[in-house]
């Protein structure tokens, strides 16, 4: 299937809310400093970000999805957070549905492993679920089963570097046109990717402000959406010297990854077209990790005098789950380019409630239903659109989680600790910078935009975190190094 979209505009969106963005609470008067969103625009719907996209897509009409939400699972389970439990009604099925996905992992990957019976088990749960229809618990449930078959049948599921792909596996691959237009509509429903996006780039501003030419190196750029933003802040900004030269280095995949590296190279060609239509110094670069996902910071075009910036988006809906040693290499080799800041977001998991596969699993269950919660009561779910946001994106994202967790189960599961790649910056050599008052104030406005259910929370002074209610969801942090060189 596909939607239509004539045009992927960043800042003429359509929201639907419960609460707007007031521009003096708590102090945070967009007239007072400079964010780097135009607010105005993305709320009132001045057309500042034009045809950056040119996709041409086929108009189908959507149709109102008339199934019940997602209600609640018992209190064992307690995937609904704990402020609704209290006045939520039992849904048999879909504690049904957990008892049996717990079940199915459980034969899978726990103390008494049985694959005879997790065979049984989903194909049990396929009888009983569609991910094309139901409440947002059998939806879920559906995702979670296509998953767990993976595994079973030996493939990875989104793509972690263990074992063969799988049909299932295959069935995440979809159409440029498909995702674009997914990731237009998951704008519309969330907050989820504009709110990693705008806490970086607030960041980068802040950072180059005195700078003539700022090059920043992407670990993911996709579709290279966040930077539209940036670009018009630095034409737009008063402050410090003219317009700086701006250069991006997006990382592609090394070895035979032909398709990433050819849609690496028509972002930028987008991106430069931007960047003329706007008067942007530009220039777009790419470079490849070596076959083995090895970062090698010499294949780098570095001039001197270029404010460097580090920009690590895992949390997208489309981020592969490269092998955590690429992450790893990748920031590790990045300190020895001394960046100016290096910019970091991801998803938040919390502490699991056992150890090993079956805690992860059942986490990531946790943190998947507040997500599909985010998303139902955020925005008027119409069947297909809603279909696609989920095929695209979380789907993959599930198949992903749970093949990373299942590639990584043969830990010591008695030490298992729970982390996060910010904890590790900051074991080897990065200090938190931290989150300015622009950045809260930009985060509350933001947030303002979407249902009253979204939140934004401030921990350990560099790090602002996207919430549901009482769950978290991901966190955008800020570092520098711990001992910057004399220039």
């Amino acid at each position: 299937m596909a939607m239509v979209m004539n045009e992927l505009d960043f800042s003429n969106l359509s929201y639907s809310t419960t609460t707007t963005a007031s521009a003096t609470d708590d102090g945070c008067n967009w007239n007072d400093w400079s964010p780097v969103v135009d607010w105005e625009a993305l709320s009132g719907g001045q057309e500042d970000f034009h045809n950056l996209f040119d996709t041409i897509m086929d108009d189908q009409s959507v149709e109102p999805n008339d199934s019940s939400t997602y209600n609640t699972v018992s209190p064992e389970y307690n995937l609904m957070p704990d402020d609704e439990m209290d006045n939520a009604g039992e849904d048999f099925k879909g504690l049904r549905l957990i008892h049996l996905l717990m079940a199915a992992a459980e034969a899978l990957a726990g103390a008494n492993k049985c694959r005879e019976l997790a065979r049984v088990i989903l194909v049990r749960l396929k009888e009983l679920v569609s991910p094309d229809d139901g409440t947002n618990m059998e939806r879920l449930a559906a995702y979670f089963t296509d998953a767990l078959q993976t595994l079973l049948d030996g493939g990875s599921g989104g793509g972690a570097g263990h074992g063969k792909q799988t049909p299932n596996a295959l069935r995440h691959q979809h159409h440029q046109s498909d995702v674009l237009a997914a990731f237009q509509l998951l704008q519309d429903m969330s907050p989820y990717v504009k709110f990693g996006h705008f806490t970086a780039n607030q960041a980068i501003l802040e950072a180059v402000t005195h700078d003539r030419r700022v090059h920043i190196v992407d670990y993911d750029i996709m579709e290279g959406i966040q930077w539209a933003s940036l670009m018009q802040a630095l034409v737009s900004r008063k402050d410090g010297p003219p317009t700086p030269h701006l250069k991006i280095t997006a990382l592609s995949r090394g070895g035979s990854g032909r398709r990433s590296f050819g849609t690496v190279q028509e972002t930028g060609r987008r991106l430069t077209a931007f960047a003329a239509s706007i008067g942007q110094p530009f220039s777009f670069h790419q470079c490849r990790f070596d076959a083995d996902e090895t970062f090698n910071p010499s294949s780098l075009k570095l001039v001197k005098g270029e404010a460097l910036v580090i920009n690590c988006m895992l949390h997208l809906p489309h981020f592969s789950y490269r092998a955590p040693d690429s992450i790893a290499s990748f920031l590790s080799g990045s300190k020895a380019l001394n960046p100016r800041i290096v910019t970091l977001v991801e998803e938040e998991m919390g502490p699991a409630s056992q150890p090993g596969f079956v805690g992860r699993f059942m986490e990531s269950l946790h943190h998947y239903s507040a997500v599909y919660d985010s998303l139902e009561a955020g925005f008027p779910m119409q069947g297909r659109a809603r279909a696609l946001v989920e095929r695209v994106f979380l789907g993959p994202r599930i198949a992903g989680s749970l093949g990373r967790i299942y590639g990584s189960r043969e830990q010591d599961e008695e030490d298992e600790e729970e982390w996060s790649w910010g904890q590790w910056l900051g074991t080897v050599g990065f200090r938190p910078v931290s989150i300015s008052f622009a950045n809260r104030c930009q985060a509350k406005l933001l947030l303002g935009l979407y249902n009253d259910g979204y939140r934004a929370e401030e921990l350990d002074n560099n790090k602002l975190v996207l919430g549901w209610k009482s769950r978290r969801l991901l966190s955008a942090s800020i570092w520098t190094l711990d001992f910057l060189p004399s220039s």
